[in-house]
């Protein structure tokens, strides 16, 4: 029989975070799933395997996961997969972040503390939202993207899928970024940046 307590993917720095921010929104975390068992365990969690081994699924305790992992590819990777399992994806909010009721905020989604996403926004899935960042009104953030700790996008801003923006960037109204870009730490963007893009600078430019 399956626990009502859920599990995460992944078992360091990000998921700690996530973590966090789960039991304080009243989640119960008691599982963690990783490629070896850690030796820090700062939760006490129990150690299930690795979600890739074929021997998993034997006598796994729960079907309901948060993702602890910050790297966008291996996040999106691990979240369809899990899908394709059909286990539960749990989206967590920290109970400091600012959420409009107006906005729409993906499965699997992370909202970090103190962020701020503002109404109309639209936050794809397995997103990260991070601490103190800044989602103004009308953006659209594709799936499996970051969003980093104090970084503000103004209103109407759209960001493609498994794209990361900086800390501290700025990126200003309107502005479409393309699917599979970085934008560094400290970034003013002013203008369009297509995909696949490497941005750092105020103002930004391609690197």
């Amino acid at each position: 029989m399956l626990d009502k307590k859920i599990g995460v993917i992944g078992y360091s720095g990000h998921a700690y975070v996530v973590i966090e921010a789960g039991v304080l929104s009243g989640l119960d975390v008691g599982y963690y799933a990783d490629k070896e068992e850690n030796q820090s365990n700062p939760f006490s969690l129990e150690y299930l395997g690795f979600e890739k081994d074929n021997k998993f699924n034997t006598g796994l305790k729960t079907e309901t996961f948060i993702l602890g992992i910050g790297d966008n590819k291996m996040r999106l990777r691990v979240a369809e997969e899990i899908e394709l399992k059909q286990w539960n994806l749990q989206t967590v909010i920290h109970p400091d972040a600012k959420v409009s009721e107006l906005a729409k905020i993906g499965n699997g989604t992370f909202v970090g503390r103190g962020a701020c996403i503002n109404p109309f926004a639209e936050i794809g899935k397995y997103s990260i939202i991070n601490t103190a960042s800044v989602i103004e009104h009308g953006c659209k953030i594709g799936h499996a993207s970051h969003i980093a700790p104090g970084a503000v996008l103004a209103g109407d801003v759209k960001i493609g899928k498994a794209s990361f923006i900086g800390a501290n960037s700025v990126i200003k109204q309107g502005i479409i970024i393309g699917d599979n870009v970085i934008i560094g730490a400290g970034s003013v963007i002013l203008k369009d940046v297509p995909s696949q893009t490497k941005m750092a600078g105020n103002p930004g430019r391609e690197i």
